[in-house]
């Protein structure tokens, strides 16, 4: 037997040791390399693997008018949402879905079979009505849940159509005052998130996370719904009567310049836009259409006219046969014969055509527009 020497023993037992300490230096770097450099996003990975999210969208903002009366609301419909793992017999649960939902059995099994955390069933799951939630809640299905959402109501139907807009599916703002604010009336979605193992069946002994919505802003118009009221109104009565091509009405609030009711025809129901021609929804005629502003432009020839003194209102005098040529086009009074001799201030007082067009040619044409410019300037600033 060789014997071996105590010298070479204790070279190998610190050999030994130092490779030992190495490897452990080695792991527990490691270790403290995992828990305190990479560790946070360790951890949301395997979160993110463990936990599934059903997302249930925010409450839009109402639109209402000067008064708070509601113009544009939510009314509740839930969408479905299945977790295809925990759902224990696919055939019958796809049987179960389509007598309820009005879709084909094979569609239905689609869903639930499908290789997915969640899915869901769109567009014939989206916003259900209340005799689908409710036979779908007493069912109670497993893998099948209602996630919390609402859909665009209207409650005057077609009135104010136009300025209103629409919403999607999705509640996002498609046109009119829905897509113009639509950012501040979204909110922020909120969501419910739970544990679930490798199958995706849920941990009933691991509690659920819920992070609520945010819903989104109201927002006041300056639109008065009894003046709204009375111009549907006689816009319907009109079109009724004399049944034109199309029919607008205005009603500015003349102190402030806010509009407390516009409306044109042919109009729509919101809710049901997709029945309509676009044409019909696309175009708010009132500001989408052009329109020559008639006597409510003489203030400012008359303006332009005094500050030039051109005209003086009390002395000088114009005579009124009922119509006046300008540029190849007779332009005819709104009274019969016109109004005979008048001084310039009579004309302001019965806005006659003929002779406001008479001020209009001795007033330097450049002096009207400075003026129409500073008008629209001190508007703005004010």
């Amino acid at each position: 037997m060789r014997h071996v020497s105590a010298v070479t023993i204790r070279r190998r037992v610190v050999t030994a040791f130092l490779f030992g300490l190495i490897i452990f230096l080695v792991i527990d770097l490691r270790l403290g390399y995992v828990q305190f450099v990479i560790g946070d996003e360790l951890y949301d990975k395997a979160n993110e693997s463990w936990t599934r999210d059903i997302v249930f969208e925010p409450e839009r903002g109402l639109i209402l008018d000067e008064k708070g009366e509601i113009l544009a609301e939510n009314v509740t419909a839930p969408s479905v949402v299945v977790i295809p793992r925990q759902i224990e017999n696919p055939d019958d649960t796809a049987h179960k879905l389509a007598g309820i939902l009005d879709i084909s059995e094979e569609d239905a099994l689609e869903y639930v079979t499908r290789n997915a955390s969640s899915v869901n069933l769109h567009p014939e799951g989206r916003k259900i009505n209340e005799e689908q939630e409710s036979a779908l809640r007493q069912l109670d299905l497993p893998g099948v849940y209602l996630a919390k959402d609402s859909k665009r109501h209207y409650p005057h139907g077609d009135d104010l159509s136009h300025v209103l807009g629409f919403a999607g599916i999705d509640n996002q703002g498609l046109m009119g005052l829905e897509l113009f604010y639509d950012e501040q009336l979204s909110g922020d979605a909120g969501s419910l998130s739970y544990y679930s193992d490798a199958k995706g069946r849920r941990m009933n002994t691991l509690a659920d996370e819920y992070t609520p919505p945010t819903d989104g802003l109201n927002l006041k118009t300056t639109i008065n719904f009894k003046v709204q009221s009375i111009i549907e109104r006689e816009l319907d009565l009109a079109m009724e009567k004399y049944n034109p091509d199309g029919a607008l009405a205005i009603a500015v609030n003349p102190k402030t310049g806010g509009v407390v009711g516009m409306s044109s025809r042919p109009n729509f129901n919101p809710e049901n836009y997709q029945e309509v021609d676009s044409d019909i929804y696309d175009r708010n005629l009132p500001i989408w259409s052009t329109y020559e502003p008639g006597s409510t432009f003489k203030i400012i020839t008359l303006a332009s006219a005094l500050e030039e003194n051109t005209v003086d209102l009390e002395h000088d005098h114009y005579h009124d046969n009922g119509s006046i040529k300008v540029g190849g086009a007779k332009l005819r009074c709104w009274k019969s014969g016109g109004h005979g001799d008048q001084t310039y201030l009579e004309v302001v007082e019965n806005s006659c055509n003929p002779d406001s067009s008479a001020w209009v040619r001795i007033s330097v044409k450049k002096d009207c527009f400075r003026i129409l410019k500073s008008s629209v300037s001190e508007r703005k600033q004010a």
